[in-house]
């Protein structure tokens, strides 16, 4: 039986916080809608383990939605971060930092002549559309029913994570002019976009989430990618990759490293900061030469480059440039994989469990899921129940099912033993 669990310190937490912000919580998917109760209120990590204000211990597997690769307050990141903090918090102007992370950038992704560091994912998908709009001289962009880019407006249509754990596909406050320019098209469907591209002649470009982790894990089928990439150079339209999930995660050199694809620009984020806030986006020199001050584009930020953050990306990505790290990563993310895909028939459970490298998700639907519109269909009252027996048996899992599940290199085999474990006993839970 799982040992005592109290929130109780969580619930007092939570309603002094909503009293203060909005909803208690500073970004959606953490006010639990989708699992219900109480937000787990988090007083620190070390490895892979999360404490929250209970005193209860949990093993993460959301690594802060991504970033937390090494786990949490890894030694290297935390040494230079403090030796960098003695010089300064920012200086709002060049530091030698930014250049030695763009340098491992380049290592990682050849794809990337040129890299510009913003403060977020969301604004280096804003920047990176607005570079392949003025590139191309066209309008239009193309995107995928469940793929998340940011909550830049034009993005926000059937845009999946937040937005569907929240029931609300697009938000107030767009205006239809917006969204107008942007198609968004079933992932995994290749024909929809050959029609597009026979529709419209003004497509800028696709972007796309090469392996979608914002409507749970879901891989792209065989092909999907490189069709991408053929209808795009056919039709004089720039495919972008949005790796702000993906990148040095399933590889080194991110999902354009996993299946042999070449996108014209790149945007980045999480792992690549560290656990701070970074984003970033680059691609081919004669593109990225018509980004301010070089070229035209506009686009600048008093926090980018932040030496700070800029420390932390450094710190993790010299760690995560010996290739042994991912041959780990994945033994072990496999692991947990074929334990669960035995466990499921046992249990009575209609379950799937999908991954790419080390990130995954539990599906609750009788078959692999596709695309968003099979995700949607899943069985979203018992993974609500299934995160609860997780929690309780001290395995913390995001509370939602359109979320990607992420291991780290700190979990191990005694770690993912007792992980499994707690996942078949919670299923043989949300069974009964």
């Amino acid at each position: 039986m799982p040992k005592p669990f109290k929130t109780d310190q969580s619930q007092k937490q939570f309603q002094i916080a909503q009293e203060h912000l909005v909803g208690g919580v500073n970004s959606p998917v953490r006010a639990f809608k989708s699992v219900g109760g109480t937000p787990i209120f988090f007083a620190r990590g070390k490895g892979p383990y999360l404490i929250d204000v209970d005193g209860n211990r949990y093993l993460d597997l959301v690594g802060s939605w991504g970033p937390l690769i090494l786990g949490h307050a890894d030694t290297a990141v935390l040494n230079l971060v403090r030796r960098t903090l003695r010089k300064g918090f920012t200086f709002g102007a060049p530091s030698t930092l930014e250049t030695q992370l763009a340098i491992l950038v380049k290592k990682a992704f050849p794809s990337i002549e040129k890299v510009r560091f913003v403060s977020s994912g969301t604004e280096s998908v804003l920047s990176v559309l607005r570079l392949a709009r003025a590139a191309t001289r066209k309008k239009r962009i193309i995107k995928f029913d469940g793929c998340y880019h940011g909550h830049g407006d034009s993005l926000l249509v059937a845009a999946g994570s937040g937005a569907a754990t929240l029931g609300l596909p697009d938000s107030p406050g767009v205006p239809e002019e917006f969204t107008s320019l942007t198609l968004s098209l079933p992932y995994n469907d290749l024909a929809s976009v050959e029609s597009a591209f026979s529709k419209y002649n003004d497509i800028a470009a696709v972007i796309v989430e090469p392996v979608a982790g914002n409507m749970g894990l879901v891989p792209p089928k065989q092909g999907f990618l490189q069709g991408l990439r053929d209808l795009t150079s056919k039709n004089q339209a720039l495919l972008i990759f949005d790796e702000v999930m993906t990148g040095f995660r399933v590889a080194f050199g991110g999902a354009q490293e996993l299946y042999g694809i070449k996108p014209d620009l790149t945007t980045l984020g999480k792992i690549l900061g560290g656990g701070m806030p970074v984003g970033a986006y680059g691609g081919r020199g004669d593109l990225m030469a018509q980004v301010a001050p070089e070229g035209p584009v506009y686009q600048a930020g008093t926090l980018s480059g932040n030496p700070v953050a800029m420390a932390a990306g450094i710190a993790t990505l010299k760690q995560l440039a010996d290739r042994v790290f991912y041959r780990q990563l994945e033994e072990n993310a496999a692991f947990v994989e074929e334990g669960v895909t035995r466990a499921i028939p046992k249990t009575g459970v209609s379950a799937v469990f999908q991954r790419v490298g080390s990130m995954a998700t539990l599906f609750f639907c009788p078959r692999a899921v596709k695309n968003y519109a099979q995700a949607k269909d899943c069985n979203r009252k018992k993974y609500a129940s299934f995160f609860w027996a997780m929690a309780r048996r001290g395995v913390y899992i995001p509370p939602s099912q359109f979320e990607a599940w992420f291991f780290s290199g700190a979990l191990a085999k005694e770690h993912l033993k007792k992980i499994l474990k707690s996942i078949e006993d919670s299923l043989k839970e949300t069974a009964g």
